[in-house]
């Protein structure tokens, strides 16, 4: 919360469940600043977290940045000057951002890092465990293919989850590949996360090995998306794909036998929690009393942070039911155009 409006006392621990007995400070804004709309998810996202920003009676303003680094800049410095009394931040880039963090730390104004780190001191990071995601994108894929192969497509260099992202892969992988089971034929970052440059590095990599491909290692949906628009392309389609997000298309390529596994992170607990967390930290709660919050230093940098982490749940054409059931995805929607031999869900 801003300094100029001292600590509101009693504001006590923040439930993630979020209790009728929690007593937060009414009225104060909370600014949220997106990456970008890009992918469906963050809709999704959206929803819950000024759900519960506003069900804490506190308000809920937000900028997109259109997936512009700098453009990010100036909506941080644009909410804090609306009154942000905390901040949401979905960083575009890791680095970039760091001057805006600085200015609100400077202003007293508490910032939740939203799914991505931003690995400064005094910010809460709240995400899902990232290396664990990893870890299940190669688990099920080596499931399918435990020889042959494999093309790694990550996601943007400018953003740490792409590293621990990998770093988890690597864990489940290593040893098949130390064997020579496994080769690595192609490995590329997708700029932005956005599909169509996770397609252009696919097809260039299809083309410098004559299509000689088993599976691949895409870091999320929207990756995966565009891997396999150039898997098909080239008559590859069926190869074992990751993804994570559960991205409503996703979710039909799973359905479909496109792509393997998709690790869905429910956004609308993620969203939720950040809500909470921030309308408590805006009302004075300290970081570290935080319900649920560790201490983190697996950053690049290893600096100290107070963390939580949700559980990610893999998703595949066997427990497709998992999200249908939560009402995640409507069945009419995870089932379109799915065949005889597609995921039972849809039988």
């Amino acid at each position: 919360m801003k300094l100029s409006h001292g600590i509101v006392a009693g504001a006590g621990a923040l439930l993630l469940a979020f209790t009728a007995s929690t007593a937060f400070a009414k009225d104060l804004t909370i600014g949220v600043s997106w990456s970008n709309f890009q992918e469906e998810r963050w809709k999704t996202d959206e929803a819950a977290m000024k759900a519960a920003i506003e069900a804490n009676g506190d308000k809920y303003i937000s900028a997109d940045a259109q997936s512009s680094s700098e453009k990010q800049l100036a909506d941080v410095e644009s909410l804090i000057a609306r009154g942000a009394d905390a901040l949401i931040v979905l960083a575009q880039d890791a680095a970039t951002i760091v001057p805006a963090i600085s200015r609100a730390k400077a202003e007293g104004i508490p910032v939740v890092g939203y799914d991505r780190l931003i690995e400064v001191p005094g910010v809460f990071y709240l995400t899902f465990d990232n290396k664990e995601v990893g870890r299940i994108q190669a688990r099920e894929v080596f499931k399918k293919q435990p020889k042959g192969r494999y093309v790694f497509i990550k996601g943007s260099a400018a953003d740490p989850n792409a590293d621990f992202l990998h770093e988890g892969q690597l864990e489940v992988l290593d040893a098949a590949i130390k064997s020579g089971d496994i080769k690595v034929v192609g490995e590329q970052y997708t700029d932005g996360w956005l599909p169509e440059n996770a397609q252009k590095n696919m097809e260039q990599i299809l083309t410098a090995n004559d299509n000689k491909v088993d599976a691949v290692v895409a870091s999320n949906d929207g990756t995966a998306g565009g891997v396999v628009a150039a898997l098909t392309a080239q008559g590859l389609e069926g190869l074992p794909v990751s993804g994570q997000d559960g991205d409503h298309a996703a979710l039909n390529r799973v359905a479909k036998g496109l792509q393997t596994v998709s690790v869905w992170k429910d956004a609308r607990e993620l969203g939720k929690s950040a809500g909470n967390i921030a309308s408590a930290l805006a009302s004075g709660t300290a970081l570290d009393k935080v319900d649920g919050a560790v201490k983190w230093s697996g950053g690049p940098k290893g600096e100290t942070m107070d963390a939580i982490f949700l559980k990610p749940v893999p998703i595949t054409m066997g427990n497709l039911n998992v999200v249908i059931d939560a009402g995640w995805i409507a069945k009419d929607r995870a089932c379109q155009g799915v065949g005889a031999d597609g995921a039972a869900a849809c039988r």
